[in-house]
């Protein structure tokens, strides 16, 4: 009897896991996609390539959100028993939400431990991965928007214009450039010779020029100086070529456990790099620990709620996660400026998602329904 109540509700959780995991996905790649076109409109990236970047995005978008799939399915299962009296039902038989707990505890271990490898090997490899590809789309296309007689900016900020250019070398005659990335001054270079050169390893590009002048100015206008060379490099960051993903470029998301391990042995205590990278392993066994956590809470949650429909199941776990979500980043943000410990500042959330199971088991030991106002009125509407 066991067996098949453990599969009846095991069915009813998993289908909407997987439906509010795949929303949660297009959402999160919905609203990166302002940087991918960016980067087929300015470097020209083929339709291959924008499918390998959103495929390298996924381990960090599902991580991101399986904490909340996880809480709605359940929420959202065990509501709709509470709602078709199925709850009632089978308390009336002897089976008591503590005995209903198995089936959610196996499935949230589930999402734990796929949650645990994403955020282990899948997320540092996707932003490794996401990393080289940008830089190989900059290599193999920047020279493309160099066009010989015309101004073009193939560089943030920086702007070119050469008599000529060869796509082969990457080398210009004739060159004229505006470096426009010093908040103070404005660098203008002219040059008989310059040539690209990359770095793959470095993840930096050097533009290399021969025989010319420097003419630097102040923002205002009120202090300048010349320099001549016989050669300049002029090095531009990953950073500079692709400034609108500063979100995903954070070096401790590319690290697996070992690199964190061994940056955080090395960095200065209580610097703004050590900080990042301590929040940052942290945060690869504390997102699990809410995967968890979120699947737990969400049996009593749904079972104990006044309320009808799958609508307001979905409500409550938004309220919920939005919380989470907020006191995650809130205290990210803090233990990166050091006023919190980053050993300590990671586990807020945590203790937010266990101070709530506490309460909602509580609630479901005592048989005292959750009736919230707004999703009592909402429900009397449906």
């Amino acid at each position: 009897m066991k067996i098949t109540l453990y599969r009846y509700i095991i069915n009813e959780i998993w289908p909407t896991f997987i439906v509010c995991l795949f929303v949660c996905i297009f959402l999160i790649i919905g609203t990166r996609m302002l940087s991918v076109m960016e980067m087929i409109v300015s470097h020209g990236a083929h339709v291959s390539d924008v499918l390998a970047m959103i495929f390298y995005l996924l381990p960090d978008v599902i991580e991101f959100g399986l904490p909340a799939a996880s809480l709605m399915s359940v929420v959202v299962a065990f509501l709709r028993f509470s709602a078709n009296s199925e709850i009632v039902a089978m308390k009336s038989s002897g089976i008591s939400l503590y005995e209903m707990m198995p089936p959610v505890i196996a499935l949230s271990l589930v999402g734990f431990a796929i949650s645990l490898v994403i955020g282990i090997e899948a997320v540092p490899w996707g932003n490794r991965s996401f990393r080289n590809l940008l830089f190989e789309i900059v290599e193999s296309k920047s020279g493309l928007s160099i066009k010989p007689n015309i101004f073009s900016e193939p560089f943030d900020k920086i702007v070119f214009y050469v008599n000529s250019f060869s796509d082969k070398d990457k080398s210009m005659k004739d060159v004229f450039v505006t470096d426009m990335r010093d908040p103070m001054f404005v660098n203008t270079i002219i040059a008989e010779r310059g040539m690209i050169l990359f770095h793959p390893q470095k993840r930096s590009v050097t533009l290399q020029f021969t025989k010319g002048i420097i003419f630097i100015t102040s923002r205002d206008v009120l202090a300048n100086r010349t320099v001549k060379f016989k050669r300049y490099d002029l090095t531009v960051g990953l950073t500079d070529i692709m400034n609108t993903l500063k979100s995903i470029r954070r070096k401790p998301k590319e690290m697996y456990i070992g690199e964190l391990i061994k940056q955080i042995r090395v960095l200065p205590k209580n610097s703004v790099k050590y900080n990042q990278t301590v929040t940052e392993l942290c945060e690869r066994f504390s997102i699990p620990i809410a995967v968890f956590l979120m699947g737990i809470i969400g049996a009593p949650l749904g079972a104990q709620i006044k309320a009808r429909g799958r609508s307001s199941g979905i409500g409550i776990s938004i309220v919920i996660f939005f919380i989470y979500y907020m006191s995650m980043a809130g205290a990210r943000t803090i233990c990166e400026t050091g006023a919190l410990s980053p050993f300590i500042g990671p586990w807020i959330s945590d203790l937010f998602l266990i101070g709530c199971a506490i309460y909602v088991m509580r609630l479901a030991s005592t048989e005292r329904t959750i009736n919230i106002p707004w999703i009592s009125r909402s429900a009397d509407n449906e």
